[in-house]
């Protein structure tokens, strides 16, 4: 009963244009707030909890996004890098897919944009992502360098190191 009722709204949404803009408005206003809440509101302060370094100790790929969002909506590009590198690197792209296939969908209702992307580069993807989330706990250098934070660490020490020489 109640998937009958989500199903006959979204096709309700789905048939004209102009409620596809209206939701795909919607959406975009959410995106908005919550990057405006993250523009004013310091993960320092107030740090996002990551569930999976709670329960083991170890990085996930996705720690150090929420400082590193904080970094990109500053204009801080090399401290983002250094928070979460990989997210970095991906956000244009991520982007580009989220605007691309919303504005397909709000023009057409269909989706054309997901038929063309390899699937092979989907699972390049998602390996390169598993291969960081191991790369980033181990504890040497240089995959120290991957860890929220580890490239700052290194370059405050070799700064330090270079003030001492002189």
């Amino acid at each position: 009963m109640q998937g009958s009722r989500v199903r006959r709204l979204w096709e309700y949404i789905r048939v004209k244009r102009c409620r596809r803009a209206a939701l795909a408005g919607a959406v975009l206003s959410v995106a908005l707030a919550g990057a405006l809440y993250l523009y004013y509101h310091d993960p320092y302060q107030y740090p996002l909890p990551c569930v999976f370094y709670f329960l083991t100790g170890l990085y996930c790929p996705g720690c150090g996004a929420g400082r590193a969002s904080y970094s990109l909506l500053h204009g801080q590009i090399l401290d983002a890098f250094s928070y979460n590198p990989l997210m970095t690197i991906l956000l244009p792209f991520i982007g580009l897919y989220v605007v691309v296939r919303g504005m397909d969908w709000v023009i057409s209702g269909e989706n054309h944009v997901d038929g063309r992307i390899s699937v092979r580069l989907l699972v390049a993807v998602l390996i390169l992502i598993f291969v960081y989330g191991v790369l980033r706990n181990i504890p040497t250098f240089p995959f120290e360098l991957l860890a929220p934070g580890g490239m700052e660490k290194y370059l405050v020490a070799v700064s330090s190191f270079s003030a001492v020489r002189h």
